[in-house]
């Protein structure tokens, strides 16, 4: 109720742009459970709306480009952030395309830079797409949260990954998944993007009209 208005703008643009063959979703490991970088890669994610096929192809590849994603199930089995991006997908595209999913408990600057190269360098001439899932600010007032998530989104628009990593230790931002973030961004210059756009910002007071705690939802679309 929070976070799907606003992933909903991103999803309606992806809808004017074609169907991708493989999706690669980034995300946080808010559980603990697992190897540091985790992928998969084989078997099927179910939900309501069908079963989805891991890319194991495109997910080993990863594993030797990166050298520092290992495979490992474990990691993703409790996880929400990759997961609840696969509906909104499957609403747009059906079950035809695969997925490589790929689990961050570590999110240094530096592995966060490997990942998206590789995943860059393994996409490369491919029909693909690259998500990273991630809240903004958590659990602080209203203003302070537009504030904080104003100037990581500037330097996620700027594209330049060293700026955000540096603006989100720097203002002590709850953002969860700063490295899947991270490693979009390096990932996008790779492949050619041009352009990163904001199209939506909320925080759950927006919502639940309550603004003494929020936590704070961006959708950016990077073009090319």
């Amino acid at each position: 109720m929070y976070s799907g208005p606003v992933a909903a703008h991103a999803y309606y643009r992806l809808a004017t742009d074609g169907k991708p063959d493989v999706v690669v979703l980034l995300g946080p490991n808010h559980t603990g459970y697992g190897s540091a970088l985790a992928v998969m890669n084989e078997g099927f994610w179910r939900t309501p709306l069908g079963d989805l096929e891991i890319d194991g192809e495109s997910a080993n590849q990863i594993v030797r480009e990166s050298r520092i994603v290992d495979v490992d199930d474990s990691a993703h089995r409790f996880e929400h952030s990759i997961e609840v991006q696969l509906p909104f997908l499957q609403y747009l595209y059906g079950s035809e395309f695969k997925i490589v999913p790929i689990c961050f408990l570590m999110q240094d600057l530096t592995s966060a830079r490997e990942v998206g190269q590789a995943v860059a360098k393994v996409l490369a001439g491919k029909n693909s797409l690259v998500i990273a899932s991630s809240d903004m600010t958590h659990y602080e007032p209203h203003e302070m949260a537009e504030k904080k998530d104003k100037v990581a989104l500037e330097a996620i628009e700027e594209m330049d990954e060293a700026k955000f990593y540096s603006t989100v230790e720097a203002h002590n931002m709850s953002i969860c998944g700063y490295g899947p973030i991270t490693a979009l961004i390096v990932a996008a210059k790779i492949l050619g993007a041009k352009e990163a756009k904001l199209l939506c910002h909320k925080t759950s007071g927006d919502v639940t009209g309550d603004y003494s705690s929020v936590v704070g939802y961006a959708a950016v679309c990077f073009t090319k």
